[in-house]
């Protein structure tokens, strides 16, 4: 298994590397690891340096990174943080993050690399969130006695782990100090398989969006549209997601606002926005101001950063992805204590099977569906806000995740600060 694991990791690189001729994110890829060893070395000076490395693979484990990375950047002034990313969605939107001292795509995991990234970065502590397990890595952080901890983590008894021929993996996984789990079931398939150093520690997500509300941002050409009117935010859509919205607002008898901002801004799929409500009054945020907004009926928001405040606005979300491309964070519009509507592929993610088990959000299976329970939900205020406060109170109970992994650390670093002198 070994043999295969390093075999494939070869081939994926291979791939890769044909892939950058023609597509752009395999590019940005091969790019960023061009001398990335070297780059390291030349940045970071061990000798005198206590790193804490923290390793996301995407945008979504940085969200689960992030308030760990900032009560560690807080608490522990005299530690500098390296950051890395395996993929490109992260590394290039988070690249200029001001937190962290030194942002790096993480070189391939092989054991030539493995070596030389710890030999230069010699971190105090390293942090691997949620699914990243690659064995190279965790093999040289144990054998250096460096502590490693997953976070975040949640695992489905489908995942080679769980195999009778997994047992490689299984491997990689003892590799890890502890493994803070977001749920009851993981934390029963680890110990399963022999794992104990392993506790539910929860979604550290949860108390990211809390610091989304208490510092959210107040838009005035947003209130401005919105004008007290019953509002419906659409946050992260694709294509699907806008067939389905379009759907129902064109046919929407009653008064209401929209409040669109798709997950990618390109000419195509603003030509594609234009075209679905081309018979509504629409207006895009670079082109909106207080004297020319208040009469519009759709505001699409075509720049990136507002989407965690413009739930604010809104008496219902929708939030893409869960058509095809997978669904996004839906944490945040919950957290404004508002119902929260998204498409049928939502199984794969804990908050969302939670929220509608619990009556605060929704899934719909086609535009037809979106369109009858929206009208519901637009006609009825007794089970909107109800929704709405189901959601709110299921943030609130599981805020608390980053507590248990700061106090972890802390208490491993002033022993590893003890035992050197």
């Amino acid at each position: 298994m070994k043999f295969l694991y390093n075999l494939g990791i070869k081939i994926y690189w291979y791939l890769i590397l044909i892939f950058s001729t023609f597509n752009k994110k395999a590019q940005l890829f091969v790019e960023g690891r061009k001398n990335l060893l070297d780059q390291l070395e030349k940045k970071i000076n061990s000798n005198n340096t206590k790193v804490l490395w923290f390793h996301c693979a995407s945008l979504g484990e940085f969200e689960q990174a992030r308030p760990v990375i900032e009560r560690l950047h807080r608490e522990l002034p005299s530690y500098r943080i390296l950051l890395t990313f395996f993929s490109p969605s992260g590394y290039e939107v988070r690249k200029n993050y001001e937190v962290a001292d030194w942002i790096f795509y993480l070189p391939i995991d092989t054991k030539q690399n493995a070596a030389k990234f710890l030999a230069v970065v010699q971190p105090a502590f390293a942090f691997f969130v949620k699914y990243e397990f690659w064995h190279h890595y965790l093999s040289e952080l144990k054998n250096k006695q460096i502590p490693v901890i997953s976070f975040s983590a949640i695992f489905r008894e489908n995942q080679l782990f769980f195999k009778p021929y997994g047992g490689f993996y299984r491997a990689i996984l003892s590799n890890f100090q502890h493994i803070f789990v977001q749920d009851s079931q993981s934390l029963e398939l680890l110990k399963g398989i022999g794992l104990r150093a392993v506790s539910i520690g929860g979604d550290t997500r949860f108390d990211r969006v809390k610091e989304i509300v208490e510092q959210k941002k107040d838009f005035s050409i947003v209130r401005t549209f919105k004008n007290n009117e019953f509002t419906l935010v659409v946050g992260s859509s694709w294509s699907p997601d806008l067939e389905v919205v379009a759907h129902m607002i064109n046919q929407f008898a009653n008064p209401i606002k929209l409040v669109f901002a798709p997950h990618e801004i390109g000419p195509s799929y603003i030509n594609e926005i234009k075209k679905a409500f081309s018979k509504k009054k629409l207006i895009f945020y670079s082109e909106a101001t207080l004297e020319n907004v208040k009469d519009q009926e759709i505001l699409v928001i075509d720049n990136v950063g507002m989407l965690s405040s413009l739930y604010q606005y809104g008496e219902i979300a929708y939030v893409g992805g869960a058509f095809d491309k997978g669904l996004h964070n839906i944490l945040e519009p919950a957290t404004y204590g508002i119902p929260v509507f998204f498409g049928k592929e939502y199984s794969k993610f804990k908050e969302a099977v939670d929220l509608v088990e619990i009556e605060g959000a929704f899934s719909v299976k086609d535009k037809f569906e979106f369109a009858q329970k929206f009208q519901d939900f637009y006609s009825n205020n007794e089970i909107r806000i109800e929704a709405g406060r189901k959601c709110k109170e299921y943030i609130a109970e599981n805020i608390g995740a980053t507590d248990k992994i700061i106090s972890f650390c802390t208490r491993e670093l002033q022993k590893l600060e003890n035992d050197n002198g």
